[in-house]
């Protein structure tokens, strides 16, 4: 039977899974995969909404309404929390430790068919997931509305974002107050112990040489004009990164098809985010769509700044 109504569309996927294939086998790799696709779908059916399928590493379910679906979005990571923390106890496997949840959450009109949902809602849902960060939950305008006050206070607006494959730009929050991780801050290089917190970051490329204070984040860097801070070039997308503050560090989160790379200063290795993020710290370049090690790359210097530093901000030359 045919039906169509309003529904909230819940994507949620599994980061990290692909690499436990390699490392573990595809035995356990399977098995640790499926138990944590399980485990996430339970809360789905606690909150009352329903999976319409699994997908491998993740699901999809729907919602009659906003609220239990974002209930179920909070729930399940801490589902995976858990799971994670007993991936540090002995005898657990050592590939709950990699693992990382996104999920995108859409509400409008669909098509229950034959078991599946169909329309612009599940569309939006599975190519907002997209954008999504390790352990985030992205929502549409349509689906914040539907929060009551107290709610929409825990999201923060990442403005206007251009989905792939849909012309039309989606109006996406982000649910703020991530959990830090205690006493450090993990960066691609290990943990630092946490300093002062920095009152802002400086972004170069070219002429364009502007601070953003933790009240003006997030920012998004990509080619499209609508981008906080636009790089127009062809290998950058049109929201390519985005930086962010959570727990006192900022972060840097890879939104694009190229990849985003990282080389802070005095080091010589590059970090490669695909999908993935990392803490900014000190000074360094941000390569957009290539390595800053190529000459070609568009390349955004960027400078945590401590305005109790004195000394005026020159520039390392890193190329």
């Amino acid at each position: 039977m045919t039906r169509i109504a309003q529904r909230t569309v819940l994507f949620a996927d599994l980061r990290g899974s692909t690499s436990l294939f390699e490392r573990l086998g595809n035995a356990e790799a399977t098995s640790v995969v499926t138990h944590t696709v399980g485990e996430l779908a339970k809360s789905v059916a606690e909150r009352g909404g329903e999976v319409v399928k699994t997908l491998g590493d993740g699901l999809m379910a729907v919602f009659e309404e906003s609220i239990p679906a974002v209930q179920a979005a909070g729930q399940m990571q801490d589902t995976l929390e858990t799971l994670v923390t007993r991936g540090s106890e002995h005898g657990a496997s050592a590939g709950l430790r990699a693992l990382r949840l996104q999920v995108a959450l859409a509400r409008g009109e669909i098509v229950e068919m034959g078991g599946d949902c169909f329309g612009d809602a599940v569309n939006v849902a599975a190519r907002l997931l997209d954008h999504a960060g390790d352990n985030e939950i992205l929502l549409t305008d349509e689906v914040f509305a539907g929060l009551p006050r107290e709610q929409q206070l825990r999201f923060r607006s990442l403005d206007w974002m251009h989905l792939r494959g849909r012309a039309e730009p989606v109006h996406v929050h982000l649910l703020s107050g991530k959990r830090a991780s205690s006493d450090v801050v993990a960066t691609a290089f290990g943990a630092v112990a946490p300093s002062a917190e920095p009152d802002g970051i400086r972004l170069i490329w070219q002429r364009a040489n502007r601070v953003y204070d933790s009240l003006r984040l997030p920012v998004v860097l990509g080619r499209s004009p609508q981008s906080a801070f636009c790089v127009d070039d062809s290998r950058v997308s049109r929201q390519h990164a985005r930086i962010d503050w959570h727990g006192g560090v900022f972060s840097l989160a890879d939104l694009s098809y190229n990849g985003t790379y990282v080389r802070f200063a005095n080091e010589e290795e590059v970090v490669s985010l695909r999908r993935g993020t990392c803490t900014l710290h000190g000074n360094g370049v941000i390569g957009l769509g290539g390595s800053p090690a190529d000459p070609t790359s568009a390349t955004v210097r960027f400078e945590v700044v401590h305005l109790a530093d004195t000394q005026p901000y020159d520039a390392p030359d890193l190329d």
